[in-house]
């Protein structure tokens, strides 16, 4: 049976693309979670507040900014950054412009956890995902993520922070 949208059914190339995506978005994330708690300790989510904040060393990032990379709600933000700040691989600080506004910043500790969990979690990435890949389906991907997430629907929008950041490994 197709499945129905706005009036219009999905043709049956579109259903069968949309199950493999379904398929996809609810089989992958506990397989890179696994391997992360396995070698690491860490969720996912962790990894990725880490290695968003990995690339702004110096001046940290504001946690809306964070939240709006990883598509998560502030009070789990919230959790997460306060489980990794007892860890001490995270600060917090109000900024000295704006005192609503909290920053977070990657610790060294943080930092070298970062890089100690890195190398097994990206090999396992390409060998969940990419070593399944062709260089056109590569690209292919990054054509698909690029138009879903930077179509203009604030839902799915990662804002100016895509090309910037490590939403993958």
């Amino acid at each position: 049976m197709d499945i129905m949208t706005n009036g219009t059914w999905l043709n049956d190339q579109e259903s069968q693309a949309w199950k493999y995506l379904v398929g996809l978005l609810f089989r992958l994330p506990p397989v890179l979670e696994g391997q992360l708690q396995r070698e690491e300790d860490l969720s996912f989510a962790d990894y990725m507040v880490m290695a968003m904040l990995s690339e702004n060393t110096n001046e940290g990032v504001r946690m809306t900014d964070i939240g709006g990379l990883v598509k998560m709600a502030q009070p789990r933000l919230t959790r997460i950054v306060t489980k990794l700040e007892k860890l001490g691989f995270v600060t917090r600080t109000n900024s000295p412009e704006d005192r609503r506004v909290v920053i977070a910043q990657i610790t060294p500790q943080g930092l070298s956890k970062l890089e100690q969990a890195a190398p097994g979690h990206v090999d396992h990435v390409r060998r969940t995902v990419f070593d399944h890949l062709t260089p056109q389906q590569v690209e292919n991907l990054l054509e698909i993520g690029q138009a879903l997430l930077d179509s203009g629907d604030p839902e799915l929008s990662m804002q100016s922070h895509c090309a910037n950041s490590p939403v993958a490994p």
